[in-house]
C-alpha cells in the first residue's frame, strides 16, 4: 500500500474543498452584511437547513455509504458493460426515489417548518418566509444526490478533484443572489432559495462532462431483464439495503443539529443565526480535512475488504487516526483561541452587530471541542461502511442523539445556557460517537493500535495546549478587534495563524514528534 498516494490525494480534495470553504465564508460574509440576524436570515437558514439536513444524510451519508463500496466492488470484479448496467439502474431508481420524496417536501413545507421551528408559528412573518423560501430550496436535494452519485463514481476511479470543487458553484450563486438580487426584491427569503435551486441545476452540468470522459454517464432505467441486468439489479438492491441503517447512522451530528435547531426556535431573535454562523466556522476544518480525509479512505478501504487486504485495511486506520490528531487538536485549541477575533473580522459589518459577534463567538467556543469527535467519526464510520457494515455505526448514533437531546435540554432549558448550551450538546454527542465507534472497531474488527499511539496523541495534545497559551495571551484584548480597521483586524488574524501554527510544530519537534513521516512513502 503506498500510504503516500493517499495523502496526495487528500490533499488534492482538501485544497479544492479549501476553495469551496473560502467561497462559503464569503458567502456567509455576504450574508452576515446584507441579513444580519434578523427575521429574513433566521427564515433562510432553517429553510436551508431543512434540505441541507436531508442531503448529509441521504446524498452525501447514506447514500455514500451504500453505494461505494457496492461500486467499488463492481469495478474490480465485473466488466465495464455490466458496470455501466449497475449504474443506470442505480441512477433510474434512485432518481424515481428522490422525485417522490422532493414533491412530498414541496408540499408539506407548511408541515415541516411547523416541525422543525415550532418557535416560528408565532410569528407570522417569520414562518410565511421560511415556508416560502423551503419550496424553492427542498428541490435541491434531487440535484445534490445525482451529484453525490457523479461524486461517488468519480472518487472511486480516483478522480478526487472534481467532486470536491463542486459545491463552489452553491457559494457562487448564493453570493449573487445575497448581493445582486436580494436587495431589489420584496421576498428576500424567497429568492435566496431560489439561488439554492439554480446551484443544484448548475452542480449537475458541471460534473456531467467528466463523467462522460470516463465512460461512467448512465443513462437511467428502472425495468430489468435477465443475466446482465439481473446481476446488477442485485448491487442495486444491495446499496438500498445498506443505506436504510446508515440514513441514521452516518449523520448524527446532523440530526443533533436539527435536535437543536427546534429548542433554538424557542429561544430569542439570532440564536439561529448565532449558531448558524459558529457552525460553518466550526464545519470549516471538518470539511477542509474530515470529510477531505473520509473521501479518499472509503473507496481505499472498500477495495481493501474486496480483495480481502486485512493487513492493508487497518494500516489505513492506523495512518488515518494519526493524522486526525495531528490535524484536529490544533485546529479545535484554535478555534477557543481565536473565536471572537474570527467573528468580528469575517461577520461584523452591516446588520451583524457587535453584540452578534460576542454572542456566535461563545457558541464557537463551545462547539470546538466537539470538532475531534466529528473528524474522528468521519474516519472511524468508513471502517465499517467499508465492510458494508452500516449497523453498527447506528448503534452509536443512537446513544450519541440520546446524549445531545438529554444535554440540550439540561443545559438550555434547565441550566439556561441558551444557544452555547446547544452548541456544547452537539460537542459532547460527537465525542460519545467517535469513542464508541473507535470502542467498536477495537472490540468488533479487532484493530489494535500502535504500541504508540497514546504517546503520539499526548504529545499532540500538549503541543496544541502550547499553541493556545500562546495564542491566549499573545492575541490583543477584544476591544482591539471592535475598534480596529478592517485591514488591521486581518492583518492581526494573518501574522497570529502562521504564528500559531509554527509553535506547534515546534513543540511537536521538541517533545520527539516527527509529522513528516506520516507522509513518507510507504508500502
Amino acid at each position: 500500500m503506498v500510504l503516500h498516494k493517499m495523502f496526495r490525494s487528500t490533499m488534492t480534495v482538501s485544497l479544492m474543498t479549501l476553495l469551496s470553504r473560502i467561497t462559503g465564508l464569503i458567502r456567509d460574509i455576504a450574508f452576515a452584511q446584507f441579513l444580519g440576524s434578523g427575521l429574513v436570515a433566521d427564515a433562510f437558514f432553517v429553510a436551508f437547513r431543512i434540505p441541507n439536513f436531508f442531503r448529509r444524510i441521504f446524498a452525501e451519508g447514506a447514500f455514500s455509504a451504500g453505494f461505494v463500496p457496492v461500486y467499488a466492488e463492481y469495478e474490480s470484479r465485473y466488466p465495464a458493460p455490466q458496470v455501466r448496467v449497475f449504474l443506470d439502474l442505480m441512477l433510474g431508481r434512485l432518481a424515481l426515489i428522490l422525485l417522490l420524496f422532493t414533491l412530498l417536501g414541496v408540499l408539506g413545507a407548511p408541515w415541516l417548518v411547523t416541525i422543525i421551528a415550532p418557535g416560528f408559528v408565532e410569528h407570522a412573518d417569520k414562518y410565511a418566509a421560511t415556508v416560502d423560501a423551503l419550496r424553492f430550496t427542498f428541490p435541491y436535494l434531487f440535484f445534490v444526490s445525482l451529484v453525490a452519485m457523479a461524486g461517488g463514481i468519480l472518487n472511486t476511479r480516483g478522480r478526487f478533484a472534481v467532486p470536491a470543487v463542486t459545491p463552489v458553484f452553491l457559494n457562487l450563486c448564493l453570493i449573487g443572489a445575497v448581493i445582486w438580487a436580494v436587495p431589489f426584491a420584496t421576498n428576500k427569503a424567497l429568492t435566496l432559495g431560489i439561488g439554492v435551486l439554480v446551484a443544484g441545476v448548475v452542480q449537475v452540468g458541471f460534473q456531467l462532462p467528466f463523467l462522460a470522459f470516463e465512460k461512467r454517464l448512465p443513462s437511467p432505467k428502472i425495468m430489468t431483464g435477465k443475466g446482465t441486468q439481473a446481476v446488477a439489479a442485485e448491487g442495486v438492491g444491495r446499496v438500498f439495503t445498506l443505506m436504510l441503517p446508515a440514513l441514521f447512522g452516518v449523520s448524527v451530528a446532523q440530526i443533533n443539529l436539527l435536535i437543536n435547531t427546534v429548542l433554538a426556535s424557542f429561544l430569542v431573535t439570532g440564536s439561529v443565526s448565532w449558531l448558524y454562523y459558529s457552525d460553518r466556522l466550526m464545519e470549516f476544518p471538518v470539511g477542509v480535512f474530515g470529510i477531505a480525509l473520509a473521501t479518499v479512505i472509503l473507496p481505499k478501504l472498500a477495495t481493501q475488504i474486496s480483495e480481502r487486504a486485512e493487513e492493508e485495511y487497518f494500516q489505513t486506520i492506523e495512518w488515518a487516526l494519526r493524522l486526525v490528531l495531528l490535524v484536529v487538536f490544533p485546529a479545535a485549541v484554535a478555534l477557543v483561541a481565536l473565536a471572537y477575533p474570527l467573528m468580528v473580522t469575517l461577520f461584523q459589518y452591516g446588520k451583524f452587530s457587535v453584540e452578534d459577534a460576542r454572542m456566535a463567538a461563545q457558541s464557537l467556543v463551545a462547539f470546538s471541542p466537539g470538532l475531534i469527535g466529528f473528524v474522528l467519526v468521519k474516519v472511524l464510520a468508513p471502517a465499517f461502511y467499508a465492510r458494508k457494515d452500516t449497523k453498527t455505526p447506528v448503534r452509536a448514533g443512537v446513544i450519541a442523539m440520546v446524549v445531545n437531546a438529554l444535554c440540550a435540554v439540561i443545559l438550555t432549558m434547565v441550566l439556561s445556557f441558551d444557544h452555547v448550551g446547544l452548541a456544547a450538546a452537539v460537542s459532547i454527542s460527537g465525542i460519545v460517537n467517535a469513542g464508541l465507534l473507535y470502542r467498536y472497531l477495537v472490540r468488533d474488527l479487532g484493530y489494535s493500535s500502535g504500541p504508540d499511539m497514546g504517546i503520539f496523541a499526548v504529545k499532540t495534545a500538549a503541543a496544541a495546549i502550547v499553541m493556545g497559551v500562546v495564542l491566549r495571551f499573545g492575541v490583543p484584548e477584544p476591544q482591539f478587534w471592535v475598534d480596529e480597521s478592517v485591514g488591521g483586524r486581518l492583518w492581526q488574524l494573518v501574522m497570529w495563524v502562521p504564528a500559531g501554527t509554527i509553535v506547534y510544530f515546534v513543540c511537536l519537534y521538541v517533545v520527539g514528534l516527527k509529522p513528516h513521516r506520516l507522509f513518507q512513502r510507504q508500502t
